[in-house]
């Protein structure tokens, strides 16, 4: 078995690249439908991005910890890892240009995607260390059947409980009670508390994947779809009852998204492991330092959005309007232009950093 499988560091790097997509149009005014995500239920392409990156978490875990032994030292590295992921979505959650470069308390959001991959990484790696994959399998039923029955069929003070944004909603409920006004919106934060309970399932789904891909089997191109396949139907199965939301990372979105991550990274291992074609090396060098840069990608952009030109428009306003939006361009294309932009300058900063042998573990 080789020592790292090429295919999981594409698709994490692919993964990163996305989020940087998403996240950096020119204008939220004008995007194109898939680079959106779905209003409440249902999913797009850009509601599959975050978890497939906690699924390929899941899978990394694998690699990086079975020759680990469960002890203390062990067991202090990922503490140390977590709390400086959480400690970085912390930091982007307060920090303002104005001095003294952090927000009034009230107003900073404690949730976030470093906080929520910081945790899942933590609890995910515990997980992989001490139990099996019948317990893994058992602890990731739990959790899907478990929170199906506490956001749908527990009495809310004494109300019926609903999948909507709120008021008789579990996961709004508790964060509102968790965290009141450091939430990304008054009525819900994707990245809450209890919905990160189903977002470590996510990771443990990518772990399955890892135990496969390290084993000995054969035909593992076919596991991975046939995996893929399953949680497919599972999940949509389920949506008539659980509905699939991102917000809500509803047990149904768990299944339906590492369904899709698995399809994605068979059809990658395919190209790549079996076949031994040269794919996605400028995805393998974003994968390498995947969250320095979508930290520094986040951190610009905020910088961007908040230092201003002229008293009309920010950075990156003026940037948008002075180059992007021109006449012979749509605004949902220069708004996408804009977009490919900024990913194709931090895709430079990975090779260059790649190249020149910098890994930046965080």
């Amino acid at each position: 078995m080789k020592e790292r499988v090429i295919s999981v560091d594409i698709f994490r790097g692919m993964t990163i690249v996305l989020m940087i997509l998403v996240n950096t149009p020119g204008t939220w005014a004008h995007v194109y439908g898939p680079l959106l995500h779905a209003e409440w239920h249902g999913y797009t392409p850009t509601d599959l991005v975050f978890p497939f990156f906690l699924f390929i978490v899941g899978t990394s875990i694998v690699f990086a910890y079975r020759q680990k032994e469960a002890n203390a030292a062990t067991h202090k590295k990922i503490v140390i890892r977590s709390l400086k992921l959480i400690g970085l979505g912390l930091f982007l959650g307060a920090f303002t240009v104005a001095f003294p470069f952090i927000k009034e308390f009230e107003t900073i959001r404690f949730p976030g995607v470093l906080q929520r991959i910081g945790v899942v990484f933590f609890f995910a790696a515990l997980l992989y260390l001490h139990a099996n994959w019948k317990v893994l399998l058992g602890v990731a039923i739990a959790v899907l059947l478990g929170y199906w029955i506490w956001l749908g069929y527990i009495p809310l003070e004494g109300v019926d409980p609903t999948y909507a944004r709120a008021p008789n909603n579990w996961a709004n409920y508790i964060d509102l009670k968790t965290f009141g006004t450091h939430m990304y919106k008054a009525d819900y934060d994707p990245e809450g508390l209890l919905s990160t309970l189903p977002a470590i399932v996510t990771a443990v789904l990518g772990i399955f994947t890892g135990l496969l891909l390290v084993s000995q089997r054969a035909h593992k191109t076919m596991l991975m779809a046939g995996m893929g396949v399953g949680l497919l139907l599972i999940g949509h199965a389920w949506d008539l009852l659980f509905p699939i939301n991102k917000a809500l990372w509803t047990s149904s979105y768990v299944l339906v998204s590492a369904g899709w991550a698995n399809l994605v990274l068979a059809f990658i291992y395919y190209l790549t492991d079996v076949k031994g074609l040269s794919f996605g090396g400028v995805f393998k060098q974003a994968g390498a330092n995947a969250i320095t840069v979508y930290f520094l990608s986040s951190f610009v952009t905020k910088l961007f959005y908040s230092i201003k030109v002229n008293e009309e428009a920010s950075v990156h306003e003026w940037l948008f309007q002075t180059i992007y939006l021109q006449d012979f361009f749509s605004p949902r294309f220069s708004s996408l232009l804009y977009g490919l932009t900024v990913v194709a300058f931090y895709m430079l900063l990975a090779y260059v950093l790649y190249r020149k042998k910098i890994f930046i573990k965080v």
